[in-house]
């Protein structure tokens, strides 16, 4: 085993143990790896002023960069990531998105689920293995932190001598996002005030960091300068005759959002990790927390610069297209293409997106089929509702609100009243509730309760949608599944009928993902397996949704772990089981 910056001196006995346990489980899982690495990095998170789209505003960065550096590493290494809060007074915590986190549940980064916040000041050290070759990310799990720049992406390559279903000559990696010039401070407020103050429109949409406000907006040259070379537009160089493979992660906090490289098809081959049937389009839907990789070809005219352009589709846009520049080598990169940039299809064309959706299916070479039945079927409605006159996103007419003390160290070390053991709504009176109303009664109440699932069971999770608290809107909703890739068994426009619609699930060829768009007025259906001992979050994954309340906690098999890190414990009842 070869380390990479790091050893085993000043690991303490649970990572010691914990790391060798791993990679004699990488050894044996997999002939394919030969060799596994150990990855020691060490990042400080702290607020510094940032101008992406020309507007100075501060930005949450890692070791002083927005995004955060990208994590490469190879199927099965170890990371272990030495995470120093420098906020000064904020809290903070990193989720692995897409790490499945087999073994180590207590490094999945969700701040009262799986661990205590990092504290200003304080240290906190993350390990895990990269248990599966492709495209995943990290951000913040503390708030709203994710919009104020603190993410980034995280390549997983293949072990040598793997051959994937496709070929490419070069890769390059894009992370596509909204940006606010409020603070993230100033969006939680606002989101928790009896006066609710929406988020509304981001300002600007950034590519790998970078956009472009009209500063003339903004009043003063002293916040806004369009001449900072900050805000120059991201360049992707091709080497004409080459193919590429892009990578591509949407780490949007509010925004569905549409690709489109001017003049040149894209080729879907990889979703969230998994291998994808190929799939031709011209622009490509991504939604907050999706991964794709997909194939683009330099066979256009190598003498003109062309426009990669961004758009927020499913709300109406108040946001101008975001820009790069796909430029042909040698050409002066910075050159402006003579075109005006794509503007992607109608925001409001969902029928579009769905179907873009159900293309996505597994490799025909990579298919693991899912198991024909479930032991559990939960059905989860996602509706805007009131609690005593704040406004909350809800499930099954509950509004999550996360304990003091976190569940995994709640329920491994059986402390007692930290969250209601009443089990949570499975479902909700499907038969007689109109999606398509406004509640009549939006009032709603909040909860802590989990759904705990027999380990080893095959689990059904069915996401229905519904109409919000102002008629005739419904709202696309990415869902992440934490821990766990899933099965898409299928999408439908309407009501889920649990009598009906089973019986047109693809149980052939169905995509395996761990974060899923729900449809406005629609349901999707996923399946997934509950063998990974822990507690996991599945929530809507933008931020303001989750941060009032759209989430349920899943719990497995959490007996089955062994001693948990004190490293994790220190807020709520966990204060004691430090000292001990």
């Amino acid at each position: 085993m070869r380390f990479i910056n790091s050893s085993y001196e000043g690991l303490k006995d649970h990572q010691a143990t914990q790391l060798l346990f791993l990679f004699s489980l990488c050894l044996l899982s997999s002939i394919n790896i030969i060799e596994a690495t150990v990855q020691h990095l060490k990042w400080e998170i702290k607020y510094e002023y940032r101008s992406p789209d020309c507007f100075k505003k501060l930005s949450i960065t890692v070791n002083g960069l927005s995004p955060g550096p990208t994590i490469t590493a190879t199927q099965g290494d170890t990371l272990i990531i030495q995470v120093t809060n420098s906020l000064i007074t904020e809290n903070t915590a990193i989720h692995w998105h897409g790490i499945r986190q087999r073994g180590t549940p207590w490094s999945d980064g969700t701040q009262g689920i799986t661990q205590c916040p990092i504290l200003p000041g304080e240290t906190f050290t993350y390990q895990f293995v990269v248990d599966r070759a492709g495209t995943y990310m990290y951000h913040a799990h503390y708030e709203m932190q994710r919009s104020a720049g603190l993410h980034g992406l995280i390549r997983v390559l293949v072990p040598e001598g793997t051959v994937e279903p496709f070929s490419y000559d070069e890769e390059r990696s894009i992370i596509v996002n909204d940006w606010w010039h409020k603070s993230a401070i100033e969006q939680s407020t606002g989101l928790l005030s009896l006066n609710f103050s929406w988020v509304g429109e981001p300002q600007s949409l950034l590519i790998n960091g970078r956009g472009r406000y009209n500063c003339s907006l903004a009043g003063t040259t002293d916040v806004c300068d369009m001449t900072n070379t900050e805000c120059l537009p991201f360049v992707l160089t091709m080497v004409p005759g080459k193919t590429y493979r892009l990578r591509i992660a949407s780490l949007a906090s509010l925004s569905a959002l549409n690709l489109e490289i001017e003049g040149h098809d894209m080729t879907i081959v990889e979703a969230d990790g998994h291998y994808v049937d190929p799939v031709i389009v011209k622009n490509l839907n991504i939604y907050s927390g999706e991964t794709y990789s997909i194939i683009v070809k330099a066979d256009q005219d190598p003498l003109r610069n062309y426009w990669i352009g961004l758009n927020v589709i499913s709300r109406k846009p108040g946001t101008p297209t975001g820009t790069s520049i796909l430029n042909y080598h040698p050409n002066n990169p910075l050159k402006v293409p003579p075109t005006l940039p794509p503007t992607g299809p109608l925001w409001n064309d969902t029928l579009y997106r769905f179907n873009q959706s159900k293309l996505i299916k597994s490799h025909p070479d990579h298919i693991e089929p899912p198991p024909p039945t479930s032991n559990r079927v939960i059905i989860l409605l996602n509706t805007q509702n009131k609690v005593n006159g704040y406004i909350r996103w809800s499930i099954n007419n509950v509004s999550l609100n996360l304990p003091t003390t976190p569940y995994l160290i709640a329920i491994k070390e059986n402390l007692r009243h930290v969250f209601s053991k009443k089990p949570a709504l499975e479902t909700y009176k499907y038969k007689t509730y109109d999606i398509h109303s406004v509640l009549k009664n939006p009032n709603t109440t909040l909860g802590n309760s989990i759904h705990r699932l027999k380990f080893n069971s095959t689990v059904d999770l069915i996401l229905q949608n519904a109409n919000a608290l102002s008629p005739n809107i419904s709202e696309t909703h990415p869902w992440h599944l934490h821990g766990h890739d899933f099965w898409v068994l299928g999408y439908g426009l309407g009501k889920f009928d649990p009598q009906i619609n089973p019986k047109n699930y693809n149980l052939v060829d169905p995509i395996q993902k761990n974060t899923v768009p729900l449809h406005p007025y629609g349901w999707t259906a996923l399946r997934f397996q509950a063998d990974n001992p822990g507690v996991w979050s599945f929530h809507c994954h933008l931020e303001a949704h989750f941060f009032i309340g759209m989430g349920v906690v899943l719990e497995e098999g959490v007996e089955r772990l062994g001693k948990l890190p004190k490293s994790i414990m220190g807020c709520g009842q966990s204060k004691s089981l430090v000292r001990t």
